[in-house]
């Protein structure tokens, strides 16, 4: 039976970009001896090939189920905490839930919107496909339109409920950390946000299919949403500290927390972003989210500063007509606001 070359070669290409060089060679070899025993030795290569591409899909799957995962867990256990620290200061229990239900949501699509803006090219470039801009299980969430969504949502929630914004923000600082630190785990998963190559013994190895362009099967790359990710268990802990300082020397944390979040996040973004070499929007030299990290960190210390001289205290109520702020003890029964 003669069969031509070109019959072959195309599968085994197809199966090399999807199932690595090993396993390409280990069916050409197997088709040499289906070759030898006289059988369709083209139907043998395809079924390989369309069976690697359904195992990549499976994989591809998979990974998305597991960055979701790793965000839900996150957003869990934020919830969970922001919601004790929040009580501890006098406020009322489920408050922390009834943000997070909103919060959480309009700041998945904030993120969204914040990574297809910044990252356009996947989406209007001149092959972008506009239906991937709803896929966020693939990744893609840029963290600043996130936070500032989700705190939009969330400050407009407790200003219809007459509640102060600034309890619950130090409330819910270390625990952003945190939520972000765990979702970072997903970033493993999706093959993502890796940093350039690196000979250091914790390098992290892509397979071929993520493999960035010009670099060779093998090689360890720097894994930047580890240091991420411990970078901000590091920064939830100094919070947490903080707090407990603020709070008995002054007696209140006043807003001083949230602000201590943005510079502390974007003082480890700034570092970990140089290591970064997946496609960004440059602007005078810079990636954009490194102007974004710096811009972010000056107004976190005027905040921090400017809530520090003001010296306001934790109370969590607003009086009836927004102005003195008064303890949620004080409050008469009819003055309670039903969540």
């Amino acid at each position: 039976m003669k069969i031509e070359v070109i019959r072959m070669s195309v599968p085994v290409k197809v199966l090399i970009a999807y199932d690595g060089s090993e396993s390409s060679q280990r069916a050409v070899k197997y088709a040499s001896k289906v070759l030898a025993q006289g059988r369709d030795a083209e139907a043998i290569v395809v079924t390989a090939w369309e069976s690697t591409i359904h195992q990549a899909a499976r994989l591809s799957a998979m990974s998305g189920v597991a960055g979701a995962g790793a965000i839900l867990t996150g957003v869990f256990i934020a919830v969970w905490l922001a919601d004790r620290r929040y009580r501890e200061r006098g406020g009322d229990q489920d408050v922390a839930l009834d943000v997070a239900i909103l919060a959480v949501p309009v700041g998945i699509v904030g993120a969204r919107l914040y990574h297809v803006i910044t990252s356009p090219e996947a989406y209007f470039g001149p092959d972008g496909d506009l239906a991937l801009i709803p896929q966020v299980w693939h990744g893609g969430l840029g963290i600043w339109g996130g936070v500032a969504a989700g705190v939009a949502a969330g400050a407009w929630l407790l200003h219809h409920r007459g509640l102060r914004l600034a309890p619950m923000a130090d409330a819910v600082a270390p625990a952003l950390l945190i939520a972000q630190a765990v979702g970072r785990v997903g970033n493993y998963f999706n093959q993502e946000l890796f940093g350039r190559a690196t000979t250091l013994p914790w390098g992290l190895e892509i397979d071929d299919a993520h493999l960035p362009a010009g670099y060779a099967p093998g090689t360890l790359f720097h894994p930047t949403f580890l240091y991420e990710l411990l970078w901000n268990l590091a920064g939830a802990a100094f919070l947490l500290w903080l707090d407990g300082r603020l709070r008995r020397r002054d007696g209140a944390t006043g807003g001083r927390l949230i602000w201590a979040y943005l510079m502390v996040y974007t003082a480890g973004r700034g570092w970990i972003e140089a290591l970064r070499i997946d496609d960004a929007q440059h602007f005078l030299g810079m990636r954009l989210n490194d102007w974004t990290s710096l811009i972010v960190f000056l107004t976190g210390l005027v905040g921090y500063v400017v809530a520090t001289r003001r010296h306001a205290p934790d109370t969590i109520r607003r009086d009836s007509g927004g102005g003195t702020d008064v303890p949620a003890d004080s409050q008469d029964a009819d003055h309670e606001i039903e969540a």
